[in-house]
């Protein structure tokens, strides 16, 4: 039986934006921080996922190639039910693991011409 893509999936979390809004109330700039980590965190994974499938890698087609490829599925598999890299990052940021600063607006000079 296949699943219904209309159902929703168990890996959804409904959140509350009052919680994301971060220390100065701005949801955009959380939202932009949740952002960025969640791309670190995606990087790092697949370099760990690259690396571990080099492992498996060989130039040479033989018999043995069918038993790689069984590990190479199964460390695919094993990453694909870890956590995504965005709920991750929700959750670093929601317990406070997420260090980042906004640096102060510069002052444009204005032309004296302008006055």
């Amino acid at each position: 039986m296949k699943p219904n893509p209309n159902t929703p999936s168990s890996s959804i979390i409904t959140r509350n934006v009052a919680d994301i809004t971060g220390d100065n109330g701005n949801v955009y700039e959380a939202i932009a921080v949740i952002s960025k980590r969640a791309n670190q965190l995606s990087v790092k994974l697949k370099e760990e996922l690259n690396d571990r499938l080099a492992e498996f890698a060989s130039t040479v087609d033989n018999l043995e190639e069918v038993f790689e490829n069984r590990e190479q599925i199964e460390v695919s598999k094993q990453y694909e039910r870890m956590p995504k890299p965005t709920s991750l990052a929700i959750e670093e940021f929601l317990q406070g693991k997420i260090y980042y600063s906004t640096p102060a607006p510069e002052e444009v000079p204005v032309p004296r011409e302008l006055f």
